[in-house]
């Protein structure tokens, strides 16, 4: 990973955003706010309710400034909407992979009725939009139940079926190695193989199958949230702060740019992150990145070996002719020699 500049960037990135997630409500009390109070004194109601002072009402009090119509804090909603986005992004992640890694390995190692039952089982899953089937399923659930734990939920159950995919595909290249087959000579039962052999082998893949996960999952998070099925107010999450905000993208920009830009920045620093989490675990593979990653040293250096190697063989040739040119006129040399030596013999 150190060699990925772009990738370690990306983790840091990171780091920072779980870091300013986890502290959210430190860093709020040190600004003396919190998400869901109201400041009605900091909104024009004569401008239909437009934050007053410069952009948006930053202020000492406001670091980022107010909310357009109720005037809560920016700050504050947008830390504690990172924690409801990585959290539910993190949780969906988690049940995809266990999911997944379950269905996958128990249909590789079970006979050919469950191996063809489980992978129908998964098309019809990996089918099936997650979209739709998620605001189906949101929509009729009780409002009492935690809504974030719902989305996590909704999310991982439905969008397990890659998953279980590539595990069933590593599972089947893994289960016809040497190691396997020994295992199973020596007595060992399915459980046993698949836990000591099969799974420390899977372990690459499935990292970095769901480092490139989160992402796409903070974005299905707030794309639900978007639509008004997701979380809930009062609790902030960054989709439904977009929500809120896409009517007031000329009168208040702020409203809009905060939580798209948190957005952005993180889809792209995980991506990233996956990225080189993959290219380390599995080095034969390219990245696919084009900035950060060394190509171009790497590049300048298999240039300089092919040079090196170009220069070595031309030595080398040009030696191998001065060579047989020396024993040309070595041979030319001694036959002159021996002609002398029959003339004089004949004289």
């Amino acid at each position: 990973m150190r060699a990925q500049r772009a990738a370690l960037v990306a983790a840091g990135v990171v780091a920072l955003l779980v870091l300013l997630a986890l502290a959210a409500p430190l860093l709020t009390a040190i600004e003396g706010q919190d998400p869901t109070t109201y400041h009605p004194s900091l909104i024009d109601s004569a401008r239909g309710g437009v934050p007053v002072g410069s952009f948006g009402g930053v202020s000492g009090d406001h670091w980022l400034g107010v909310e357009p119509q109720t005037g809560r804090d920016l700050f504050a909603r947008l830390v504690y909407g990172a924690r409801v986005s990585l959290g539910v992004a993190l949780g969906a992640t988690v049940v995809q992979v266990l999911v997944g890694v379950v269905v996958g390995v128990a249909a590789a190692l079970g006979n050919r009725w469950i191996d063809q039952l489980l992978s129908r089982i998964t098309d019809i899953f990996v089918a099936m939009p997650l979209m739709i089937m998620s605001l189906a399923l949101l929509a009729i659930v009780p409002s009492s139940f935690p809504r974030p734990l719902l989305v996590a939920l909704v999310i991982g159950l439905i969008a397990w079926g890659n998953t279980a995919k590539i595990v069933r595909a590593q599972t089947l290249t893994l289960k016809g190695l040497d190691y396997v087959s020994a295992a199973r000579l020596s007595g060992w039962n399915t459980w046993r193989i698949a836990r000591r052999e099969l799974l420390p082998g899977l372990a690459a893949p499935v990292i970095t199958y769901a480092a490139l996960l989160v992402p796409m999952n903070i974005s299905a998070e707030a794309a639900l949230s978007f639509l008004g099925v997701g979380v809930k107010p009062p609790t902030p999450s960054w989709g439904q702060m977009l929500t809120a905000a896409n009517v007031w993208y000329q009168a208040a920009p702020q409203y809009l740019l905060l939580p798209a830009g948190a957005l952005l920045v993180t889809v792209l620093a995980l991506t990233v992150l996956g990225d080189g989490v993959r290219t380390a675990l599995d080095p034969r593979a390219a990245s696919r990145l084009r900035v950060g990653t060394g190509r171009k040293r790497e590049a300048k250096a298999d240039a300089d070996s092919k040079k090196a190697a170009t220069d070595v063989d031309s030595r080398k040739a040009a030696k191998d002719v001065d060579s047989e040119k020396a024993a040309t006129d070595a041979d030319s040399k001694k036959g002159t020699a021996d002609a002398s030596a029959k003339k004089e013999a004949k004289a």
